[in-house]
């Protein structure tokens, strides 16, 4: 066997179900990220145009030696659900069908979302689990009413049970707004305590945790593209473990954080210090509504200020790190929409201790780097659930490329690093698959 590669265990290929039939997504939120990403598979389908920034679409995966030549592509390579066999449905809190939702939004130009109205105007979304003392900046009018958060849940549980009747298998994703910060209490640390909750109508449970619970009860798999705290508690992991219901991490990281964990590795791999990290951001869509209130503000910041500490490690590296200023600002800015602009002002020094600076201004566009982060997510969960040794260990760790808030087994350290992260990813479908791992040692080349 190679050196450059590590045998795993192998899980074997056969034992991966296949994937039969149509995977119905229920996407919780029709806004800005979840019509886009919607939109855009319907125009991939029709060949309108290609699926740029999705892995499961258009990435590769290496299988061997570099001298083999065999990097197939990874929807070759692995059995992940066809597009074409993709069913769209959700929830909003206002009553706009999937087109009208998305020409709000104006993500999209005009001529491509009129090329795909027909379609889009039949996704119409059902009543939403609200309450706005979790998202202080909206106003909800397609709400669900109940006695208490338990007959909330069992209404969504409903819905998922509907939709279950048309299609063969089924993914949720939270793509709506942030929630306030919460910090995990009691009726957080055991399902049961969690059952209780519902029913005494705990004001620790939000909204997304409702949808969550929902989901993992009916061993629905679970992702959530916000920071907030929905999953990553006892009470979820424990659900998700008893019903085989794949979860990962939190927050999808598209911008200013997705190039923190490309420039903080480059920094620390060639051993260069930071003394301060300024970042800020300006966005006019409603994301940058919600956020502008102070409280769902703290949910994000908590969320974005996570992955230096842990790619520095200020405790190994004191003399480059430990005295590191960092420091997160998000403006709303209507007139920009959602075309974020994302701006850091890096504070480095190098040999001797000589200061330098490093700036990035991202202009980048907030649903259009969201979109593909979602949908490979969906894919991989359905990927994970028919997976025998993936499904029942809760926590899909190798799925935290896609997110700024990766959620680890209790006591692990997340792994923040892009690179290192699309390798955990990559190395985890080899191992599904019976392949071996790739380390990139390499030595045998020089035999």
């Amino acid at each position: 066997m190679s050196s450059e590669k590590q045998s795993g265990l192998k899980a074997g290929a056969a034992m991966i179900e296949p994937a039969k039939g149509k995977l119905g997504i229920m996407v919780v939120g029709l806004g800005a990220v979840a019509t886009t990403m919607i939109a855009g598979v319907e125009a991939v389908r029709r060949g309108l145009a290609k699926p740029i920034g999705s892995l499961t679409q258009m990435g590769t995966i290496r299988l061997g030696k570099r001298t083999d030549n065999n990097s197939p592509l990874i929807r070759d390579f692995i059995p992940l659900a066809d597009l074409n066999d993709v069913v769209f449905t959700g929830w909003d809190i206002f009553e706009d069908n999937v087109y009208e939702s998305a020409a709000h939004a104006k993500v999209l130009d005009k001529e491509t979302l009129d090329q795909l109205k027909p379609y889009l105007e039949t996704i119409k979304p059902l009543p939403a689990v609200f309450d706005q003392y979790y998202v202080k900046r909206l106003h909800g009018t397609h709400v669900k009413k109940g006695r208490n958060k338990r007959d909330l849940a069992d209404q969504v549980i409903a819905d998922i049970r509907a939709f279950k009747k048309t299609v063969d298998r089924v993914v949720m994703i939270w793509c709506g707004s942030t929630e306030i910060f919460i910090e995990p209490t009691a009726v957080h640390q055991s399902l049961a305590a969690f059952e209780n909750g519902l029913e005494s109508n705990d004001i620790g449970i939000a909204p997304s945790q409702i949808y969550a619970y929902a989901a993992l009860s009916e061993g629905v798999p679970f992702a959530n593209g916000a920071p907030n705290l929905t999953v990553d508690v006892p009470a979820m992991i424990e659900l998700s473990k008893k019903n085989a219901a794949p979860i990962c991490g939190k927050d999808f990281k598209t911008g200013q954080t997705f190039m923190k964990t490309v420039l903080a590795p480059a920094f620390k791999a060639r051993l260069l210090g930071v003394s301060g990290w300024y970042s800020t951001n300006i966005l006019g869509n409603r994301d940058g509504e919600v956020l502008d209130d102070p409280e769902s503000f703290k949910t994000k910041e908590e969320s974005k200020l996570g992955s230096l500490e842990y790619i520095f490690q200020p405790e190994l590296y004191p003399d480059l790190y430990k005295n590191i200023y960092h420091k997160v600002r998000i403006n709303y800015y209507p007139p920009r929409g959602d075309n974020k602009e994302g701006w850091d002002n890096i504070d480095i020094f190098g040999w001797l201790g000589y200061p330098m600076q490093i700036k990035v201004d991202f202009l980048c566009r907030d649903s259009i780097l969201a979109a593909p982060i979602a949908l490979d997510l969906v894919l991989f969960l359905d990927l994970a659930k028919r997976t025998p040794e993936l499904r029942s260990i809760g926590i899909q760790e190798w799925l935290s490329f896609y997110l700024k808030s990766p959620q680890t087994a209790q006591g692990l350290y997340p792994e923040h690093d892009l690179f290192i992260q699309s390798m955990k990813l990559k190395n985890t479908l080899r191992h599904i698959m019976g392949q071996d791992l790739i380390t990139h040692l390499g030595l045998e080349y020089y035999d």
